[in-house]
């Protein structure tokens, strides 16, 4: 429990005041206008390389952005540029409207922002539910400051975070797997553990990493479902980067291409797909000549 001016604050109530701050406003309130994601001109260099160059990203509430590109041009770099592994040698970042600058990633974790990861970084040695509990521990501690001391919690507030890893297992379809050891889960399923982690601890922004890497057909159509339905069931802002060209153009609804650290285009998906810097750089005239018809009838999102 949580003590509040006007007596006590249950932790079923936590998480729906938790769904409640989440959720989108009615009529363009402040929430709903301004920037989750706001990065002006950052550049990252590693000694000579230039890895990132003049790099500008506005994300807004429950927007879906997709990231794309060759393998080395940037996206990774801009997820740790976003999350606090690198700072910027140049430019701006805000995330959740503070300003990066002198933030760990654990204090931008704590605005809201969270993110999977192109390698999977799991507790390998633990249970999918201690996998998600142990993450649901963020979200408890950082709201309830004042009734917790030395990380122990009490019994109704771990109840509250079992109920809460549990339901996570099961909106990301693991709950079969509540008791198996993380590292023995098929790659697709370690895949959803990570993105229930990190819904567990509360984010406004997710950073999804190649979710589809290593999946296969099925995962990636349940994938493209999922990625909407989590945007639309927890009112978060998605950024994704991904390889896979099928599953960007379905659920986008803007994409930046970097090239060389470099963003050589965005847009819209239909415009993305007919953009002959990105066919060249990136996409190919395979996939063209392929989605002819799709890019002539203007396919995909918007």
């Amino acid at each position: 429990m949580l003590l509040r001016p006007r007596g006590l604050l249950g932790t079923r109530e936590i998480w729906d005041w938790w769904r409640k701050r989440r959720a989108p406003q009615p009529g363009g309130s402040r929430e709903a206008s301004e920037a989750l994601i706001d990065v002006r001109n950052a550049t990252i260099r590693f000694g000579g390389l230039t890895a990132v160059s003049d790099f500008s990203l506005e994300v807004k509430p429950r927007e879906l952005v997709a990231l794309i590109g060759p393998n080395g041009a940037g996206k990774t770099t801009v997820f740790n540029l976003l999350t606090g592994v690198y700072p910027p040698s140049a430019g701006s970042i805000k995330v959740i409207g503070r300003d990066t600058r002198g933030l760990a990633p654990h204090d931008i974790a704590h605005l809201g922002c969270a993110r999977t990861f192109q390698n999977i970084r799991l507790f390998r040695e633990l249970t999918a539910f201690d996998n998600v509990r142990i993450a649901c521990h963020h979200l408890t501690r950082e709201t309830m400051a004042a009734a917790v001391r030395q990380g122990s919690l009490s019994e109704q507030e771990e109840k509250w975070v079992a109920e809460r890893a549990a339901e996570l297992l099961e909106i990301m379809g693991l709950s079969h797997r509540r008791d198996e050891v993380a590292k023995n889960l098929p790659y697709g399923e370690q895949r959803r553990l990570e993105i229930a982690r990190a819904l567990a601890t509360g984010p406004q922004v997710l950073l999804l990493d190649e979710p589809a890497a290593g999946t296969n057909t099925r995962e990636k159509a349940d994938l493209m479902a999922l990625i909407r339905s989590i945007r639309d069931r927890f009112g978060v802002a998605i950024v994704l980067i991904e390889h896979d060209m099928k599953l960007v153009m379905g659920v986008s609804e803007r994409i930046l291409v970097l090239d060389h650290g470099v963003t050589i285009a965005q847009g819209l998906p239909r415009e993305i797909q007919s953009n002959p810097k990105v066919i060249e750089a990136y996409l190919g005239e395979k996939y063209a000549k392929e989605h002819a018809a799709q890019i002539a009838a203007a396919g995909g999102h918007g």
